[in-house]
């Protein structure tokens, strides 16, 4: 019998579902996983008022006996990783290999941010008058609410819950509503770490239920931070939102991430890079190589390379660690998908699998069938050009571009010309390329002869143009987007001493010359 999941607000898991009910399926194998019991717009709004009665409480909490709680959150989700990268597996299909590499990018960031709790810095600020010192201060920003993708269901999650946490703030987590198996079991973690009840509430709801929800609850004042994880159309939406509210979300969204391949670069490792970059987590991460920017003296020997790569990978189940990638997430990314095989054009030539779209019996890859579940063949699209549909629409799914250029200026134009600006790679073994290319691509972040894809804990997240705000995640940075800067100046002389009016000045001689 499929389980029930409800939302999780003030302590406690709900029952009921005003919002309808949905059942999460196993990829893999069709098989359905958990049933999320959805909520409405009005619970949406329920959990934001909880989260703000329990936030002003939390906040007076020290910041350093925070920082512990968020300690004992990591290492309860080191303790059970073996079981939560297996869930995830499970409801989205992700490759073991991939799913533990999540999981310990939440034991990592929980690890950074412990520390963090003793490292909230002000700074003391010398006045320009005597008998007066001059304080700043990191304050919550309140009640933060955070939307959340399903690609990746815990790692981007922490990104987000951690920092908010550790700064004072109660917490509205919507997760993607396909995964409420996951959402509940990291949940549980976060609120077995010793979270007093109402700072974290976790909300299964639909993406115009949200959107409603978090309407109101704006306007009746109960949130004053978004983050948001997913599309860029969405995220314009949701800036506009903030916008009225005279708020600054923080908004990391989609990506069309340009791979160039010098003529000097190491081929092999180019296209070890590339394999990785188009294909892990079969192309759904917003993080995934869009157009592999090939010069056209290494083109042929690079494309044939990684031909042979794609078809000689394995795709199949996610539970062997030797698999490229496993199904696609659900029906809805499928279908997308095949969608965006139709920006294929005439002057472009496939390569990289034995047929194009989802893998079945009357449509296998080799010998594997993609029975029973949600698989697609990998596809490779040479030819790209710049004004191509394909080379300018995130696709979200195992297709990669080629494109060509002879001059650096031509790579560089290729790299930026889509609008989108989350990551770029360069493989080269010039220095003078690297540094000249990190000067002028766009992309908030830049990888030398590695691939597009790959955070650390310590290094910030985020993206320029249609992929964010430039607001970013991860780091000391992202301690910006969940603390207000307040300003504090206290004046012990026993009179009023008004700044630029009072200063002290002494007496000079600007006449002076040297004989």
């Amino acid at each position: 019998m499929t389980r029930p999941v409800g939302s999780f607000v003030g302590g406690k898991w709900l029952e009921d579902a005003p919002g309808g009910r949905l059942v999460s399926v196993d990829p893999a194998r069709e098989e359905p996983v958990a049933e999320a019991l959805l909520a409405d717009a009005e619970k949406f709004v329920d959990a934001c008022r909880t989260a703000r009665d329990a936030q002003r409480g939390w906040a007076a909490v020290p910041a350093p006996v925070r920082g512990r709680v968020v300690e004992q959150i990591g290492r309860l989700v080191e303790a059970n990783a073996d079981a939560l990268s297996a869930l995830v597996t499970r409801e989205i299909g992700k490759p073991i290999s991939e799913a533990r590499g999540e999981v310990q990018e939440v034991i990592d960031t929980c690890s950074f941010f412990a520390g963090e709790g003793r490292r909230l810095y002000g700074q003391t600020v010398p006045s320009e008058m005597p008998d007066k010192q001059l304080f700043t201060f990191r304050v919550p920003v309140g009640v933060a609410a955070i939307v959340t993708a399903g690609n990746f269901p815990v790692a981007v999650p922490s990104w987000y819950l951690v920092p908010a946490l550790l700064c004072g703030n109660a917490v509205v987590w919507k997760p993607a509503e396909y995964t409420p198996a996951i959402a509940q079991a990291f949940t549980e973690l976060f609120v077995r770490g010793g979270l007093p009840d109402g700072v974290l509430n976790t909300v299964l709801a639909d993406g115009p239920t949200t959107s409603d929800g978090l309407a109101r609850a704006l306007d009746a004042g109960l949130v004053d931070k978004i983050g948001f994880t997913g599309s860029s159309a969405v995220g314009t939406r949701i800036g506009e939102l903030a916008g009225r509210h005279l708020q600054n979300p923080c908004l990391e969204l989609g990506g069309k991430n340009p791979l160039v391949v010098m003529p000097d670069a190491d081929l092999d490792l180019a296209v070890e890079g590339a394999l990785f970059s188009g294909f892990g987590t079969a192309g759904q991460r917003c993080t995934s190589l869009g157009t592999a920017i090939v010069h056209a003296g290494v083109h042929d020997g690079f494309l044939s390379r990684l031909d042979a790569a794609v078809r000689g990978a394995a795709i199949g189940d996610p539970t062997r660690a030797d698999v490229l990638y496993g199904p696609m997430i659900s029906q809805r990314f499928l279908d997308a998908f095949e969608q965006h095989l139709g920006l294929v054009e005439s002057h472009h030539a496939l390569h990289g699998s034995t047929g194009t779209g989802r893998i079945t019996p009357a449509n296998p890859r080799g010998e594997f069938t993609g029975e029973p579940g949600l698989y697609a063949h990998p596809t490779i699209v040479d030819g790209v050009r710049e004004g191509d549909a394909l080379y300018r629409t995130e696709t979200f799914g195992p297709v990669i571009g080629i494109a060509e250029f002879e001059t650096f200026d031509e790579a560089v134009a290729l790299a930026n010309g889509h609008g989108y600006g989350l990551s770029a790679s360069i493989y080269t073994s010039t220095p003078v390329h690297a540094f000249r290319f990190r000067e002028r691509v766009s992309a908030g972040m830049v990888s030398v002869n590695n691939s597009t894809s790959g955070a650390e804990a310590h290094l910030p997240f985020g993206g320029n143009g249609r992929s964010g705000n430039g607001s970013r995640q991860s780091g000391i940075w992202v301690l910006d987007q969940f603390t207000r800067w307040q300003s504090m100046n206290w004046d012990y002389a026993g009179k009023l001493q008004k700044a630029q009016m009072d200063t002290a000045v002494l007496p000079s001689d600007p006449g002076f010359r040297l004989p």
